[in-house]
């Protein structure tokens, strides 16, 4: 169920917003939706070419891959 979020901007943010709403036919809601989710997706994901200097880490890789194991048994500790 869609839910409502009060967001308080500053005039000239709202105008910069609205002015780019307007120039792609969309409402300031979407807008806001889109740039948002998108810019979310930019950091917890990675593009193929990040993805590719990861997979041609060797050193990298074997370490991730220590880590990962290293996690399933247990070994090691949580630093706060």
């Amino acid at each position: 169920m869609p839910k409502t979020v009060t967001l308080r901007l500053d005039d000239e943010t709202y105008h910069v917003f609205t002015s780019a709403a307007q120039a792609e036919n969309r409402s300031l809601a979407n807008l806001i939706q889109t740039a948002a989710l998108d810019r979310i997706h930019e950091q917890q994901f990675v593009d193929d070419y990040e993805m590719a200097e990861i997979l041609a880490n060797e050193d990298l890789l074997d370490r991730l891959r220590r880590g990962s194991r290293e996690a399933r048994l247990a070994k090691g500790r949580f630093v706060e």
